[in-house]
């Protein structure tokens, strides 16, 4: 990637924002790290193969079914789905960060830009996510929906990035139609909505009202570059 030119005073007056899950990882890997945890213990109790586990959990997933509630069946596992919730939830996930993604925000940090991260989630899970990423020193402000006590699109989350940072230019990048960009919009934030590269979790409907709708659309994350000045 080719560094951009970027004005250090220009870019200090900008807040950007991200999202987590799907935006600056995909969350499917998330879900297949759980997975892999989740297979270690039924191979232990159930004296398989944890490969097997593993692959019939992932096909159950993506054939919709509720994969906890087949594992314990297929498996006859003296356990309940709220075991394996647990595991899914809390286990230190191995993750990483798409290097040239990585670029993008040492730019944006090297240029005096202010970095956030706001994101629906559970604490812990959320948390054991920025930590397995290395993206703690990145962001200024972490606002995780169960610490705060709400979830998108509540406007108070967007607006409290606004009442530490006082007049700044704000960018919200995520990725959720439904819910990421219309509260930004009402706060005349720019909205940038990163387009599926074929493994997001949620699909991405732009059949919506245009309240819903991102401001711009990005295929590669390095466009962050050319929208932020």
């Amino acid at each position: 990637m080719t560094k951009p030119f970027l004005s250090v005073n220009s870019m200090s007056e900008n807040v950007v924002v991200f999202d987590l899950d799907d935006t600056l990882y995909n969350e499917i890997d998330f879900l297949k790290s759980a997975y892999v945890e989740i297979a270690n213990n039924v191979s232990i109790l159930a004296n398989v193969s944890s490969h097997s586990v593993f692959n019939e959990m992932l096909k159950n997933y993506y054939n919709g079914l509720n994969v906890f509630k087949k594992l314990i069946t297929s498996f006859s596992l003296n356990k309940n789905t709220d075991f394996f919730l647990n595991i899914y939830r809390n286990h230190k996930p191995i993750i990483e960060i798409d290097n040239k993604k990585k670029e993008v925000l040492d730019i944006l940090k090297s240029n005096s830009c202010i970095l956030g991260l706001l994101t629906d989630g559970r604490s812990v899970q959320q948390r054991n996510k920025i930590k397995a990423l290395g993206l703690e020193s990145y962001f200024e402000e972490i606002i995780i929906s169960e610490e705060f006590g709400s979830e998108k699109p509540n406007i108070n989350n967007y607006k409290y990035f606004q009442n530490v940072f006082l007049n700044k230019n704000y960018t919200y990048i995520a990725d959720n139609i439904s819910k990421d960009f219309i509260s930004a919009n009402t706060l005349n934030w720019k909205t940038i909505c990163l387009l599926d590269n074929g493994k997001n979790i949620h699909k991405q409907n732009f059949n919506v009202s245009s309240h819903f709708l991102p401001k711009y659309q990005i295929n590669s994350f390095s466009e962050i570059l050319e929208l932020i000045n």
